[in-house]
Order: C-alpha cells, then sequence, then structure tokens
C-alpha cells in the first residue's frame, strides 16, 4: 500500500512540474490574436528598416503603441532597445530580473526567441502607470536588428 502511494504522489507530482503540461500559451482570444499579428508584422518592419523602424513604435496612440498595447525590443544579451511605455528601461540590461512569483521572465523571452523562433511567455508586471504586478502574456518573435540577433515582443494582461 505504501509502495502504492509512493508511485502515485511521484507520478502526480512529475505531471505537476513537466513543462508539456504547463500552458504554453494564452486561452485563444481575438486579444491574442491582434497581439500575435502585430508582433509579426513589427518583425517584418524590423527585419527591413532595422533600428530605424523604432521611431513608429515610439508615437503614443498608433497601432503600434496604445492603451496598454506596446512593443518592446531586446538584443540576445538582455540589453533592452526599446521600450517606449517604460522608456528609463531602454539601455539596460534586464537579464536574471525575476517577476513577482521568481520567474526569470526576460530570460524565458531570450530563450524563447532563440530556441522557437516564436512563442508566448508569462508573466507577472505592473501595467503601465501601476506598480502592482498584474499576469501578462507577450508574444515573443526572433528578429535580426540591423544584423545583429534579437527579439521583439508585445503582451496583453489578462485581466
Amino acid at each position: 500500500m505504501l509502495k502504492q502511494v509512493l508511485v502515485c504522489t511521484a507520478l502526480a507530482a512529475s505531471a505537476m512540474v513537466n513543462p508539456a503540461n504547463a500552458q504554453q500559451s494564452p486561452p485563444a482570444s481575438d486579444r491574442a490574436m491582434q497581439v500575435e499579428m502585430l508582433v509579426n508584422k513589427a518583425a517584418a518592419l524590423i527585419d527591413s528598416k532595422g533600428k530605424a523602424a523604432f521611431s513608429e513604435f515610439r508615437v503614443k496612440d498608433s497601432e503600434w503603441f496604445h492603451g496598454d498595447t506596446y512593443l518592446f525590443v531586446y538584443d540576445l544579451q538582455a540589453n533592452v532597445l526599446l521600450n517606449p511605455a517604460f522608456p528609463a528601461r531602454e539601455g539596460t540590461r534586464v537579464t536574471g530580473q525575476k517577476d513577482a512569483n521568481g520567474k526569470l521572465f526576460h530570460d524565458a523571452m531570450i530563450q524563447t526567441a532563440e530556441t522557437r523562433g516564436s512563442g508566448w511567455v508569462d508573466y507577472m508586471f505592473p501595467k503601465p502607470g501601476q506598480t502592482q504586478p498584474s499576469q501578462k502574456w507577450a508574444y515573443v518573435k526572433a528578429v535580426k536588428i540591423d544584423g545583429t540577433p534579437g527579439l521583439v515582443a508585445s503582451g496583453f494582461y489578462a485581466q
């Protein structure tokens, strides 16, 4: 009996930590589809214009930056190249930073871009103008920024 309990406990524990069982993308929604399309469109612009595209991404109340929707761009060394919602982050290196739950979310974004080319990452982050973290889903896509590997991303808050 004890052996059966231990086996069941081990199976349940492995199912909980198995990345295959983790939610890999937000629930299907118009918002998720819009964010993914925005990032793909921005990636194409970056691939063709490089950093020159960033000025378009900074324009408030544009397709790129409105409400709590904005793009952000990193190189693969975690240097923030663009973040119009949090401009003080530009020029900083964000590797090793953890969200409110201890997740190395910037590192997870870079890993997603490097290993899968694109994908979703969830983390806890404050909405623009707030300090309290909320769940956020970001769609990340690998790009070449004037020949340098990087990523472009945007996200939305679950609530």
